[in-house]
């Protein structure tokens, strides 16, 4: 990718990422105010989640400068581990708030502690979750075309705000109805904090794959050397390795040509299975292609 267009990536990244900040500190005021106000700790509790929505915010809008640095001479394969880092940042953070509200909410269920949320808890819960599904499916149709896996992670992040707010309509609908009910809005909590918990697994995991070099799946290699066996002068591929450099592949592969070619036809091959990889691939950002002369007894 060329300078320029890398930039337009990082300019269309924070783009997003911007839109979404102001969103969730205008959320995060609203909830947090109507929370206190409305006596719901479950929509107090949505409104920190909103906060934390703010601060990957602000680490994925100043961190795409970073990971979208060219190469050179102390990171000659980019900085594109910096995206994988981050998106490891947001998850972990995910994982504490969670965490957090898991454990007060219990707390409160054991005091048996009693609330009427107000109707006003419920229309705020009912505003976050349309505004925040909406936030998903922009930040996750951008981060697919661009490639993000930290525009990716934050728009999970986007959805689990908007998973935790369903449960806190309903837990504010309950006690409307049956105002006895109020341990519901503890429950509400509970649940807000696993469905958090569950977000930040589905980002860590992959993000930490990528960083202790998980080469690519089983299906994606059989891709890479059905590829590459397909390039014209190719006879055989093998000793194929991957591993991620960010949230793109880089590939390692011999490929086997005629023995009786020149240097310069063994080189015109193996530059077309680069071009075609970086093309064709799944997710290739780099490819190195080592020719070797095919013998019958190769296997």
């Amino acid at each position: 990718m060329s300078g320029e267009a890398e930039q337009r990536v990082v300019a269309e990244v924070r783009r997003v990422t911007f839109a979404g900040l102001g969103v969730n500190l205008g959320l995060c005021a609203l909830k947090f105010v109507i929370g206190i106000i409305g006596a719901s700790q479950a929509l107090v509790a949505d409104a920190v989640h909103s906060l934390s929505d703010s601060l990957t915010d602000i680490t994925v809008y100043f961190g795409a400068g970073f990971w979208s640095a060219p190469p050179d001479e102390e990171h000659p394969h980019g900085h594109a581990r910096i995206e994988t880092l981050i998106t490891s940042f947001i998850g972990i953070t995910l994982g504490v708030i969670g965490g957090i509200l898991v454990y007060k909410a219990v707390v409160a269920l054991h005091q048996q502690r009693v609330s009427s949320p107000g109707w006003s808890a419920f229309a705020a819960a009912c505003l976050s979750i349309a505004v925040k599904e909406w936030l998903y499916r922009w930040n996750v149709r951008v981060g697919r075309r661009l490639k993000s896996s930290a525009l990716l992670a934050n728009a999970w992040h986007h959805r689990s705000d908007a998973f935790s707010s369903l449960p806190v309509a309903l837990a504010v609908l309950g006690t409307r109805i049956r105002p006895d009910w109020g341990f519901l809005d503890d429950v509400a909590t509970v649940v807000v904090g696993v469905l958090v918990l569950y977000a930040s697994w589905q980002i860590v995991i992959p993000a930490f794959r990528q960083l202790i070099d998980s080469g690519a799946a089983v299906h994606e290699r059989a891709q890479i050397l059905a590829i590459a066996r397909d390039v014209p002068g190719v006879r055989e591929v093998h000793a194929l390795r991957t591993r991620y450099i960010g949230p793109g592949l880089q590939a390692d592969l011999h490929v086997l040509v005629d023995p009786d070619l020149s240097v310069r036809e063994g080189h015109q091959i193996a530059t077309a299975v680069t071009n075609i990889l970086l093309e064709q691939g799944p997710d290739i950002v780099d490819a190195l292609v080592h020719i070797e002369p095919f013998e019958d007894e190769n296997p």
